[in-house]
């Protein structure tokens, strides 16, 4: 039987709790790390959450991995709160469940994306932010 995208995004979504984007922003205000994880075409197009930490895909688990030896300072351990956000919420369900793998137990992804958060009038910035080394934080205004 051959699995579909369908199927494997489905499959790293059970048992896992998606905050939306209310609960999500709670989430960030507590401390949890916002992951961006659009490249910067989509994120200028789009915008940005600030605040969010900027990782593109390709170097996710690396940035975030507590033992690794290319990790970003706020990688601190292996029970960090990491709410991972694309544009609509599929492939940060892939990029979380690959988390969830390498043992951030806690990492998950918001339900709706970039595109959910902007809906429910959640502050946006304008796009642009580059990741330095592939992570650092939008800022906000500007």
């Amino acid at each position: 039987m051959v699995t579909t995208i369908d199927d494997l995004v489905e499959r790293s979504r059970e048992g896992v709790h998606r905050p939306g984007a209310r609960e999500a922003h709670d989430a960030q205000q507590a401390g949890a790390l916002l992951v961006d994880i659009r490249p910067a075409a989509q994120r200028a197009a789009e915008g940005e959450i600030p605040g969010s930490l900027i990782i593109e895909r390709n170097v996710l688990e690396w940035r975030l991995d507590p033992a690794g030896s290319h990790r970003i300072p706020e990688a601190v351990g292996y029970d960090v709160e990491i709410v991972v956000v694309c544009s609509e919420g599929y492939a940060s369900s892939l990029a979380a469940a690959s988390l969830r793998e390498i043992g951030l137990h806690r990492a998950t992804d918001l339900d709706g994306g970039f595109v959910g958060w902007a809906a429910a009038g959640l502050p946006t910035r304008a796009g642009g932010s580059s990741p330095a080394c592939g992570g650092s934080r939008a800022r906000t205004g500007g």
